[in-house]
């Protein structure tokens, strides 16, 4: 009787080092469960993938571009990098990096000039994961003569005769992504995987901004914990709120008020915590709180 092949998919999800980048994007990005889930599932799916390939039951190399759509800082870019780790450790990709370009670096600027620039990012890319940003841009139908289309030909004919060497990733707004998908049916038909990442709830951003500060060695003084909520929920109603991007620039201008405020005391000495602690009123300044009065410490 001849022996039954087998595989076993948890030894060879362990021996890939695809749990240590799932752990690690568990770790690193707070909250996202519907895109961490997503990323859970395609892992799954390809380590199955290569179980069927292993016992023979299938040949075709699955299509493995995606469309990440969502608001500005939800953790796109960060989440295509775990990808591209991802994807190399399973063996779908051969480097593994990650090349993040904008229609500036695909568009020229003349006749002539579009398909080179293309192409030496392509070649940059082979290998590994491109990330286009705003990838709606390419498209400008008002314009007849835009050079963007000579970049989505040949974009369209990579994605289909490289797909064994190279993931593209369009990301951008999800109703500009959806009209530019529309007015595009060979991107539709080459993408297989759409993940969309939802916008941080308020106590998210409290818990990114805890995080930022551990990371740069600070910490929120008692009387400062209140503001920065209040901070949050008044910069989400301000135009070009872009979430935990948008908390990053409110902390950084928070540490400038720090800075300056530990200078102006004068000849004092400062122990640790001094210059560890961000209080009360390194946030009461913003602009972002001035048409609501703070609450008081």
């Amino acid at each position: 009787m001849s022996e039954i092949k087998s595989f076993n998919l948890q030894k060879a999800f362990e021996a890939s080092g695809v749990k240590e980048v799932l752990d690690e994007l568990d770790r690193d990005l707070i909250g996202l469960l519907p895109v961490k889930t997503r990323i859970h599932e395609t892992a799954s799916l390809l380590l199955v993938n290569k179980a069927r390939e292993e016992l023979n039951l299938s040949k075709i190399q699955p299509s493995l571009h995606m469309s990440f759509t969502g608001n500005p800082g939800t953790g796109k870019t960060t989440v295509a990098m775990r990808m591209a780790k991802l994807l190399y450790r399973l063996g779908y990709v051969r480097k593994g990096h990650l090349v993040l370009v904008t229609r500036d670096d695909l568009v020229g600027q003349y006749i002539g000039h579009t398909a080179p620039k293309t192409k030496e990012i392509l070649k940059k890319a082979m290998g590994g994961v491109l990330f286009i940003d705003e990838a709606y841009y390419l498209y400008r139908p008002e314009n007849e003569r835009d050079y963007g289309q000579e970049v989505i030909e040949i974009l369209l004919q990579v994605m289909e005769d490289h797909r064994d060497d190279l993931v593209v990733i369009l990301a951008g707004y999800a109703d500009k992504m959806d009209k530019f998908f529309s007015s595009n049916p060979g991107f539709r038909s080459r993408v297989a995987h759409h993940i969309d990442f939802p916008d941080y709830s308020d106590d998210e951003l409290f818990e990114i901004a805890i995080k930022m500060l551990k990371e740069q060695n600070y910490v929120l003084g008692d009387n400062a914990v209140t503001i920065l909520k209040e901070y949050i929920a008044k910069r989400r109603e301000q135009p070009h709120f872009a979430n935990a991007r948008s908390i990053r620039n409110g902390l950084d201008r928070a540490i400038l008020r720090q800075a300056n405020r530990l200078f102006n005391k004068g000849d004092v000495e400062l122990n640790a915590k001094d210059l560890s602690e961000i209080d009360y009123e390194d946030f009461a300044l913003s602009r972002v709180l001035k048409s609501k009065p703070p609450t008081q410490p």
